[in-house]
């Protein structure tokens, strides 16, 4: 069952919990400020560590600053890399932190490298570890995230879960009940705490865009950008959509080279990266979303735009079953049909449960309040 909201802490700690909380790339700053939020609230210590893994001012900093999220305690500073590069630096820089500040718990957020290697580091040294978004699952083994999902949430000792459908995959896998808890999308927290301040923005005057008049697209994973011919034919499923809804494409740095030497199809307008606000901006007023992000997949379903994603599968099919999303993989007929189908017969509004703004306060309570899987050993048959 999911978990209840809670009423105020009836035991309050004697003696403040510190708490790491670790990001590394942009989709963890959504994350993370609810997390910190609510901690914060209970009174608990708790040090933001930014691990470096995204450093691009114009990625990195206007989202700190839309999202009024203080700057990191600790930046380590490790860059980009190959997988193993990346990992292994993050590693390196952690451990040592962990062993001044001795936490009682870290908490990790999503898929990403910084994830994965604060989540080894952390099993390794002894505090207790949370994994927000446990569950999680594509069941694509080419994605170096479902790997990272698998492994972190292996080592947790609490999990978790943004919807039931996760906190099922977490049982079927062998998990202790106790470890598993369904506390809702943090994403949307962060979402609905900005929507107002994002429509009243003015991005969309800005870029001569009226509110249903357009469609909005993200590429950026490395299955569709980095090869050419695969992008090629995104592309060419993507224009023909535009000749029936024009695109607007905030092009993603890792892309941008990319798509300029194919070209983009007429009727797709490239705008420079969005900040948070301006991204959610866009989100809001399109008339559908074309995307491989799932985090878009997330925010989409809450908004309750119709949303195409870009790939043959998706950890995140609640947003299938119970939003908004229509997986059409990467043929251009079926990115244009399944397109074509939305503009025409939008699907409803849903909304999956515990979407509704107060993820942050449950985890919170959940860490804080702590109970029988703190410290209790891990699976040892999960497959």
């Amino acid at each position: 069952m999911p978990t209840p909201m809670p009423t105020p802490m009836q035991n309050p700690l004697r003696t403040p919990m510190r708490i790491i909380c670790v990001a590394g790339a942009r989709p963890n700053y959504m994350k993370i400020k609810p997390v910190l939020d609510g901690l914060e609230a209970h009174g608990a210590e708790t040090f933001l560590v930014h691990t470096g893994q995204h450093y691009d001012p114009a990625m990195n900093d206007v989202f700190f600053r839309d999202l009024g999220l203080r700057p990191p305690d600790r930046f380590l500073g490790v860059g980009s890399g190959s997988h193993a590069t990346q990992t292994g630096r993050v590693m390196a820089a952690f451990e040592p932190l962990v062993g001044e500040l001795a936490p009682d718990l870290v908490v990790v957020v999503g898929d990403v490298n910084s994830t994965l290697a604060c989540a080894l580091v952390t099993a390794k040294a002894g505090p207790l570890l949370a994994h927000v978004e446990a569950g999680l699952r594509s069941r694509d083994w080419t994605m170096p995230e479902e790997v990272n999902r698998l492994a972190t949430d292996r080592v947790s000792d609490y999990l978790l879960a943004p919807s039931e459908d996760a906190a099922d995959n977490l049982r079927t896998e062998g998990y202790h009940a106790d470890q598993i808890h369904v506390v809702g999308n943090v994403m949307i927290d962060t979402l609905f705490a900005n929507l107002e301040r994002a429509k009243a923005s003015g991005t969309l005057a800005g870029l001569g865009l009226v509110p249903g008049s357009y469609g909005l697209v993200t590429l950026h994973r490395p299955a569709n950008v980095d090869d050419p011919e695969i992008l090629a034919g995104l592309l060419k499923g993507l224009g023909e959509v535009a000749a029936h809804c024009p695109l607007v494409l905030p092009v993603h740095p890792r892309a941008a080279e990319k798509i300029d030497a194919i070209g983009a199809p007429g009727g797709i307008r490239l705008v420079p990266p969005a900040g948070y606000l301006d991204f959610i901006a866009l989100q809001a007023g399109a008339r559908i979303v074309l995307t491989d992000s799932g985090g878009v997949q997330e925010e989409t379903t809450a908004l309750g735009v119709p949303c195409v994603t870009l790939r043959d599968n998706t950890e995140r099919p609640i947003t299938v079953e119970q939003g908004t999303n229509v997986l059409a993989g990467r043929d251009p007929d079926r990115i244009l049909a399944t397109a074509l189908r939305l503009l025409d017969d939008p699907p409803p509004p849903r909304r999956p449960a515990l979407w509704d703004g107060r993820a942050g306060e449950r985890i919170a309570r959940v860490l804080l309040e702590g109970g029988t899987a703190a410290g209790r050993p891990r699976p040892t048959d999960v497959r």
